[in-house]
């Protein structure tokens, strides 16, 4: 019998078949690897079995022989990622709102070849995709990829910046107009992916929520500016000030809080919060955030136990704010 054009390709085929049908409680024995290998046009004997594992072994795969009458057998056992891994993965990508969920399908399905086909079953059975919010839109990766090569190479870029209709279609604010910014960052906040760029007409920072960025272009003759206030610039600081990634005014704020809501102080703002017990049953917090409706209503959200003490003018804009929200029900 003429030998198969995939002969050589023996040891490949048996790494592949052990990829995908072992793991540390399902072996697979030197028989049924020969049956397996015949699938793909490609003869073996058993002493050339043991020969290939030796070879593998030598090259440093972690394959494990177990040695036994009934269902003994080899199986790969150092794989990349343990499932554990694989489930944080899945999980990460599933509840990734910037990601589409046809994006998140297709990187679910080449996340599940990592694993063998019994573990990737159980990866299987973890996927909700359906039922969660996710963006409409599909060019994200290019995106992404885009926005990466012209931080690596120092250019700016344009796009349009889009918005949601009464029709729930994607479409160009500003009837259109581009946007021209110098990227710095990218950084994930509230499950959002955004773009953290200098914008020269204004002389700041500001961010973009990157799936609502359209027809990108990376513009290589013009250099990005902004290289001075990034020196000194913390994403991490930045992004714990602004709530909800809408901007507003720095301001340093006291509040005054009960001390259950430690938890909540601790997780939005860091251990550098300036945080003092006031008494027995409150402490004060006294920090810097970006002043917008959106911080009144993470503070609202926080109920009779916080109160807003200083300054007097952001207490003030606080009132206005509980105010006017009142006003729409008398």
């Amino acid at each position: 019998m003429p030998k198969s054009t995939n002969q050589k390709l023996k040891l490949l085929y048996i790494l592949k078949i052990l990829s995908e049908q072992t793991d540390e409680e399902h072996y697979i024995s030197t028989g049924d690897l020969i049956e397996e290998l015949t699938k793909y046009e490609i003869r073996a004997e058993r002493k050339s079995i043991y020969d290939d594992m030796n070879q593998l072994t030598d090259f440093g795969y972690d394959i494990v022989h177990v040695k036994s009458r009934v269902n003994g057998g080899y199986y790969l056992a150092g794989r990349d990622f343990e499932l554990a891994e694989l489930k944080l993965l899945v999980e990460v990508v599933q509840s990734s709102k910037f990601l589409t969920q046809k994006k998140s399908r297709e990187l679910i399905g080449k996340i599940e070849k990592l694993a063998s086909k019994w573990d990737a079953n159980k990866l299987q059975r973890q996927v909700y995709v359906a039922n969660r919010i996710k963006t409409a839109n599909e060019s994200i990766y290019y995106i992404v990829d885009d926005i990466h090569r012209a931080i690596q190479n120092n250019e700016q870029i344009s796009f349009q910046y889009l918005e949601w209709n009464l029709e729930k279609k994607l479409v160009p604010r500003k009837s259109g107009k581009r946007y021209q910014v110098s990227p710095w960052a990218l950084t994930c906040k509230d499950e959002n992916y955004y773009l953290i760029a200098h914008d020269a007409a204004e002389d700041k920072i500001k961010h973009f929520r990157v799936d609502k960025m359209g027809d990108i272009q990376v513009l290589p003759d013009v250099r990005r500016e902004g290289s001075a206030l990034f020196e000194r610039f913390d994403i991490a600081d930045y992004t714990n000030k602004t709530f909800g990634m809408f901007g507003g005014r720095e301001e340093t704020v006291t509040l005054l809080l009960e001390n259950q809501l430690i938890g909540v102080v601790m997780d939005r703002f860091g251990k550098e919060a300036a945080v003092r017990k006031r008494d027995d049953a409150h402490f004060s917090a006294r920090v810097t955030v970006a002043v917008s409706g959106q911080f009144f209503g993470w503070l609202t959200g926080l109920g009779q136990g916080a109160c807003l003490i200083a300054p007097a003018g952001i207490v003030e804009q606080y009132r206005q704010y509980l105010k006017d929200i009142a006003g729409n029900y008398e």
